[in-house]
């Protein structure tokens, strides 16, 4: 419950009338927004967004540190002491930033969590500059706008907010903006760092972290996801060796060809079925949304053994099947050194996501099988990081479906399991229950995250953002 503090009530009727500004432009035409329909609030919003946007932060060219940079100048011109902002780089071009908004201290602090890397995006294969915004057709366009420079953007705004209201919540705010959980941390200079080096400032009863949207089928909002819990990522190298040739003698045994069919083999393999808690909730809620055959195959995920063929019909769906089994798919392929040779080396990288609770050591053994070829090598490339989930904490969820239904009438709230990975396995096995939850609303058949001309509703922007700032607050009580 929030009380008046005493000397408040001007800054009390400010937040009033500033709230009502933000909610008349929540529900802005689909057609996006003119500049000078912006409150200030959204200018600022805007304005961070098109910042972080525009500073490549991808593994290869980017620099992560000059966006830790770039945020923590605009914490501290927002008015956050110098002591209460960290923006570290533990490697060149490596960037973290923590910052906190200080609470009474009657709870445990709370994380918001965002990740400031992003994957690669080649100019040819897009509309639009992918490293610029671009407001076109009612929508932001460019890498990273939804994955996931949007929460980075809205906690830093909200941040500001609070800071500049004389917000004193009853437990600490803290930001972690991390670097490289696009390549899932591999040199441990991101969420690792952080926990390994500078634990006590991210400790926190829980966090909110990327992994659940808003989906929008026909306009409309039908689902508000908590993500609790995430497949494993785990990559394999298969290779195939020869003693090669010239070309003008070609032979039977040729890799590339040897490869290439172990793949089509792979392609036509399916892991068997593995529901649990989460995904079974996640297809009985869904079925309402549903009509016809598509909803009774969603009810069928109910049982115990389901039938078979609603299996086969749901699996037919690439989302579908994400959420029903482990996958394997290649993703890279190399061959062959010269025109005019026989390829010594043809190799191919296959990524698996994992359902959480199965053997790791039974996927190599499953790839061998399905390949059935012991010419063809696999070797695991990476470790596989396993977090239990997330429980669904009664306060989380009350808040969550509280004000869902004021910005999302009608959406249902649904626990959901990412078939992507995030930091969020780090946190979990550190301690701190993370769930992935945005209100960034989006037409569940329009997801370009790592794709061509990745974007975003310029309303889904705006409303994400004031949806953040209510729940963060919801959560964290204070005055």
């Amino acid at each position: 419950m929030f009380t008046e503090r005493p000397g408040h009530a001007a800054g009390r009727r400010h937040s009033i009338l500033l709230a009502a500004a933000l909610g008349a432009a929540l529900f802005m035409p689909a057609g996006g927004a003119c500049a000078d329909e912006l409150t200030p609030q959204q200018q600022l919003a805007h304005d961070i967004y098109k910042e972080l946007l525009e500073i490549d932060t991808t593994t290869a060219t980017g620099n992560t540190d000059r966006a830790a940079q770039a945020m923590a100048a605009r914490l501290k011109a927002g008015g956050f002491a110098d002591e209460d902002v960290h923006a570290f780089s533990p490697a060149p071009r490596k960037g973290n930033l923590v910052a906190r908004l200080h609470g009474s201290g009657a709870r445990k602090p709370i994380l918001l969590v965002a990740h400031i890397d992003v994957v690669p995006a080649n100019r040819e294969d897009w509309s639009v500059d992918p490293f610029k915004l671009v407001e076109k057709d009612g929508y932001y366009y460019a890498r990273g706008s939804g994955d996931d420079k949007y929460m980075a953007a809205s906690f830093v705004t909200n941040m500001i907010r609070y800071k500049q209201e004389g917000y004193k919540p009853d437990r600490d705010i803290i930001l972690a903006l991390e670097t490289d959980e696009e390549i899932l941390d591999r040199d441990a200079l991101g969420i690792q760092w952080l926990l390994k080096n500078h634990r006590d400032l991210i400790d926190a009863e829980f966090a909110l972290n990327e992994g659940g949207g808003v989906g929008l089928k026909d306009g409309k909002p039908i689902r508000n996801s908590i993500q609790t819990s995430e497949k494993v990522s785990v990559s394999f190298l298969l290779e195939v060796k020869n003693s090669g040739g010239h070309s003008s003698v070609p032979r039977k045994d040729n890799a590339i060809y040897r490869l290439a069919e172990g793949l089509v083999k792979l392609s036509q393999f399916d892991f068997p079925l593995h529901l649990n808690e989460t995904t079974r909730a996640y297809f009985a809620k869904s079925a309402q949304f549903e009509s016809g055959q598509t909803a009774d195959d969603m009810r069928a995920m109910a049982a115990d053994n389901p039938d078979p063929a609603a299996v086969a019909r749901l699996s037919a769906s690439a989302v579908y099947n994400a959420q029903l089994r482990t996958t394997c798919v290649a993703t890279m392929l190399q061959g062959g050194h010269a025109v005019n040779a026989l390829p010594q080396l043809a190799t191919a990288k296959v990524n698996c996501r994992v359902m959480p609770g199965e053997p790791m050591d039974g996927i190599k053994a499953a790839l061998v099988r399905a390949l059935a070829d012991d010419q063809i090598a696999v070797t695991q490339i990476d470790q596989a990081v396993l977090s239990e989930p997330a429980k669904l904490d009664e306060q989380i969820v009350g808040a969550i479906d509280k004000l869902s239904g004021e910005f999302f009438p009608g959406a249902v709230v649904l626990p959901v399991m990412s078939a992507g990975a995030t930091d969020g396995s780090y946190l979990r096995n550190a301690g701190i229950p993370t769930y992935g939850h945005s209100g960034l609303a989006n037409d569940i058949n329009d997801i370009r995250a790592h794709g061509k001309d990745e974007r975003v509703p310029v309303k889904s922007f705006y409303q994400g953002d004031e949806y953040l700032y209510r729940l963060v607050k919801a959560l964290s009580g204070g005055t």
